[in-house]
């Protein structure tokens, strides 16, 4: 029963947060590419036109494989690296509370590498690799 109530509230867990890294997808998204390169280039993102394209892929796709549970410590990684800069580029100047604080891309990054190493029984990885992994160390062991 309690792992039950884990892999649910991973589950839950995954769906916030990715719904957050996806809302901030489609708003670079609406505004394009080029916009949000541009925007990159100004707060002095090296590469911004490519930073910005994987940045929006991340956001998006990685949103959708982090709520299905696909390839969690891969899409985790990228949150945190996505966070990181956004951390150092734009939010550390202001401090960890109060308009423009780096309170939740904190929050966001940290929990998303928690989540994508420890993502529950009710995910893609678990039934693709986990179990899989699982019948040949049974295997082995007969």
């Amino acid at each position: 029963m309690l792992t039950r109530v884990k892999d649910v509230a991973l589950l839950l867990g995954r769906i916030g947060i990715a719904v957050v890294f996806f809302a901030h997808g489609l708003q670079k998204w609406d505004s394009g590419v080029g916009a949000t390169a541009d925007m990159f280039s100004k707060i002095g993102i090296p590469l911004p036109g490519v930073a910005a394209f994987l940045v929006i892929v991340l956001e998006l796709l990685g949103s959708i494989a982090f709520v299905v549970g696909f390839l969690l410590p891969v899409v985790a990684i990228g949150y945190a690296i996505d966070m990181a800069g956004a951390l150092i580029s734009v939010h550390a100047a202001h401090g960890l509370t109060g308009q423009g604080g780096y309170e939740l891309v904190l929050v966001l990054g940290l929990t998303a590498l928690a989540l994508g190493f420890n993502g529950g029984r009710l995910s893609l990885d678990h039934v693709l690799f986990w179990r899989r992994r699982q019948g040949a160390a049974e295997l082995q062991n007969a």
